[in-house]
């Protein structure tokens, strides 16, 4: 078959898929699982934000610095690349996928993010990874601001409590570190949700699922069964 023919009407249309919501409710599980039920793409805008925050620690930039933080962005080459056991986050061609998760990027993340310029500088990157479809895109501002015309946006939320709790878990933290982390839960909740660029907030036609009471797989379906209505349309 010639290629004018191999994307005719008879092939499923790629869908652009956003999921939005707070930290620790599983946004990024649930997007790297989809994505490889789909055979999509999943780009972690998060990852983004938190490779910038390595960078700006690596170069001792301050957090609250926009126009130095803008510069290290405009320089960086921060890469995703789909493995099975989900992305590699590379960094000017380093591998930090373990390293952007630890504490202090985390922290350095959810400070980068606040300032408008970065943002938009992130959004262009992301429209331009995403622009093709076939793409499940996690984050905060995914389905307001990013891909505001995304055929499916989901936002992910769950208790706070309940959020708490699944972060000690994921990470085995117990005792007096454990309210550290907890306490630095409700601080990203806080800048999330009230930072003037792009607050965290759902869009008006996101699908809202609240993972308080679901398990991980359950989860997954709704997702996987808002997909399939969406093909059927």
């Amino acid at each position: 078959m010639s290629d004018a023919h191999s994307n005719d009407a008879t092939a499923p249309r790629k869908l652009i898929i956003a999921i939005d919501g707070p930290a620790g409710a599983g946004k990024s599980t649930i997007a790297s699982r989809l994505a490889r039920k789909l055979g999509y793409v999943n780009l972690e805008s998060g990852a983004m934000y938190r490779a910038l925050a390595l960078k700006a620690i690596d170069r001792d930039a301050s957090f609250d610095d926009e126009a130095a933080l803008l510069k290290l962005a405009e320089n960086a080459r921060i890469q995703l690349e789909p493995t099975i056991g989900g992305n590699r986050t590379l960094l000017d061609g380093r591998d930090v996928s373990a390293r952007i998760r630890e504490r202090d990027v985390s922290e350095g993340a959810s400070r980068v993010s606040v300032h408008p310029k970065v943002r938009e500088w992130m959004v262009a990157r992301q429209r331009e990874m995403g622009a093709g479809g076939g793409v499940v895109m996690e984050g905060r501002d995914i389905g307001t601001q990013v891909f505001p015309d995304a055929d499916l946006k989901i936002f992910l939320d769950a208790d706070p409590v309940v959020r708490e709790q699944r972060r000690m878990e994921q990470h085995k933290i117990k005792g007096e570190v454990a309210a550290n982390v907890a306490a630095d839960l409700r601080e990203r909740d806080r800048r999330d949700r009230t930072r003037a660029a792009s607050p965290l907030v759902a869009a008006a036609d996101a699908v809202v699922i609240n993972s308080s009471s679901m398990s991980e797989d359950e989860v997954l379906g709704r997702a996987e069964q808002l997909v399939q209505e969406k093909c059927n349309r």
